[in-house]
């Protein structure tokens, strides 16, 4: 592989630490918003209270949405800085891996927000919607954060893609311990599994959203963490893997 496909070590450890920073912000922003913003206000199966809790705290629910805005645009420079990181390995995969990362977050996830901006107009219900009685408006506000939430779904579909690749790029570079990779790619099955479920075999919603819960709470964290402290193993350039 061509020399301009590779950095030194100390330039990529800067560039994993600035990764590592920025995987904080991801995980701080959307799990503010999305485990204390929006699964503090949803009541399932009662839309008059999600409403009027919303509607209670409309500051709140804005601010989750900007929290969950500057988390995909730090994931998105993550996307771009993991295959910095890894394209010595495989830059073909590297490339994939970037692309369905940038596809489940930046891409599908932000547009998923829409849902979010949705749920927080009807709950406040404005005079232009004066059409609608108040109960038809708390129904649609409920069924937009449920498809907020089906959005999610989605992207995840995306994102454990892009993590089972991430793991496979980790468990064949040397500047990065096999077991972060290993991990990675039982969380990205995770996902996938999760989705899925949701999809065909409802009767598992629980139980998959309990397993990406465990995974992917402690492979990301740990990738988090990895990054922060470690940065990168220090190592010659690998040998190409093939593209």
């Amino acid at each position: 592989m061509d020399q301009r496909y590779f950095d030194d070590d100390a330039t990529l450890r800067r560039w994993a630490r600035v990764a590592g920073a920025l995987y904080l912000v991801i995980i701080v922003g959307a799990g503010f918003a999305e485990g204390f913003v929006r699964t503090g206000m949803i009541v399932p199966g009662d839309a008059r209270a999600t409403a009027e809790a919303i509607a209670a705290a409309a500051g709140l629910y804005r601010f989750g949405l900007l929290a969950d805005l500057i988390a995909f645009l730090a994931d998105a420079a993550v996307a771009v800085l993991f295959y910095v990181l890894l394209r010595s390995v495989n830059h073909t995969v590297a490339l994939l891996a970037a692309a369905f990362r940038l596809v489940a977050h930046p891409a599908i996830a932000a547009v998923n927000l829409l849902n979010h901006w949705a749920g927080g107009i009807l709950a406040q219900q404005p005079d232009y919607l004066a059409g609608f009685s108040p109960e038809q408006l708390d129904g649609l506000t409920l069924f937009a954060l449920e498809l907020h939430g089906f959005g999610y779904l989605v992207g995840g579909a995306f994102f454990g893609v892009h993590l089972v690749l991430l793991g496979w790029l980790m468990l064949r570079s040397v500047r990065f311990p096999g077991w972060l990779g290993a991990m990675l790619c039982v969380a990205g099955v995770a996902y996938f599994v999760e989705t899925t479920a949701h999809v065909a075999v409802p009767a598992l919603e629980t139980l998959s959203a309990m397993l990406v819960v465990a995974a992917a709470a402690a492979a990301e964290l740990t990738l988090c963490g990895w990054l922060l402290v470690r940065g990168i193993r220090t190592a010659e350039p690998e040998p190409p893997a093939g593209t």
